[in-house]
């Protein structure tokens, strides 16, 4: 009887040999070792990926507050230094999201190591989601760093008002950028492709979107092209996370934040998943 009951049991016991590694539906270490990996990738280097960005925004609300901000010029009800911080902040956050996407894969497409992002046992979806949560991982710090500094500063006021919208513009915005750099990596033959697409489209367009000014002071032409851009719905809603106020309806802006993120995610998902330009 005894001899029965162990027999009965032992299938579940032994099911797998020991040492061997099992990886049911997500491969959760491997994600968690990938992202970690890429990380301190960017950590190493901190002074040039976090606190550089850091202290160019910093120059550009010196130069601006400075020029226009000691007439008492006032933008959507605040003073135009409250106005213009918040702006900085995310256009700091997702082009550094970019930059980290981007400079993951292309060097390794280039020099030949990308076999080391394609062989572990980890899916396209989870290459995916690691490089993307890196990205908006240095993006927030960066984001902080800035945030930190402008608490400090004389006459800036950045404190929240809605800190959802903070979050949840804080987060999709700069994955819109991850997913972009991913593209732009696995789409370039060589650094000067990633760096144009960064220079002639990336930075364009997140500084003309609302950065330095509100879309009550631009013509209707303008307004309707800014309109047209998806960093403005970004930097809009970041915007009103702070000042309670933005250029347009913050639903609108959230809703066409998450399909960005879900359209750009299934091509790249596509992408990595057939192989394009990455596989021989």
């Amino acid at each position: 009887m005894a001899d029965q009951n162990m027999e009965s049991f032992t299938p579940s016991l032994i099911r797998h040999e020991p040492g061997v590694a099992t990886i049911h539906s997500i491969n959760w270490a491997g994600m968690g070792a990938l992202y970690m990996k890429e990380v301190r990738r960017f950590m190493k280097v901190q002074l040039q990926t976090i606190w550089a960005p850091a202290l160019t925004t910093l120059l550009f609300l010196v130069i601006f507050t400075v020029a226009l901000g000691r007439g008492g010029l006032m933008v959507m009800g605040v003073k135009f230094a409250d106005f213009v911080a918040p702006g900085l902040i995310i256009s700091a956050m997702v082009q550094n999201s970019f930059q980290n996407s981007a400079s993951s894969l292309l060097p390794a497409k280039i020099q030949g190591t990308i076999v080391d992002y394609l062989m572990p046992p980890i899916s396209a979806g989870e290459l995916l989601f690691a490089l993307v949560a890196s990205s908006v991982t240095r993006s927030v710090f960066v984001g902080l760093a800035i945030w930190g500094a402008m608490l400090l500063w004389p006459g800036v006021h950045v404190m929240p008002h809605h800190l959802w919208a903070v979050v949840w513009f804080g987060i999709t915005g700069p994955a819109v950028l991850a997913f972009m750099g991913i593209l732009t990596a696995i789409w370039a033959d060589k650094f000067d492709h990633a760096a144009a697409i960064g220079n002639f489209i990336v930075t364009p367009l997140s500084l003309l979107s609302g950065t330095f000014y509100s879309m009550d002071h631009v013509a209707p032409l303008f307004r309707t092209i800014s309109h047209a851009n998806p960093f403005f719905y970004a930097i809009s809603g970041f915007r009103y996370g702070f000042l309670a106020a933005s250029d347009s309806p913050i639903l609108l802006g959230a809703l066409v934040m998450l399909g960005l993120n879900v359209v750009l995610g299934a091509i790249c998902y596509v992408a990595i998943r057939t192989g394009w330009k990455i596989k021989a």
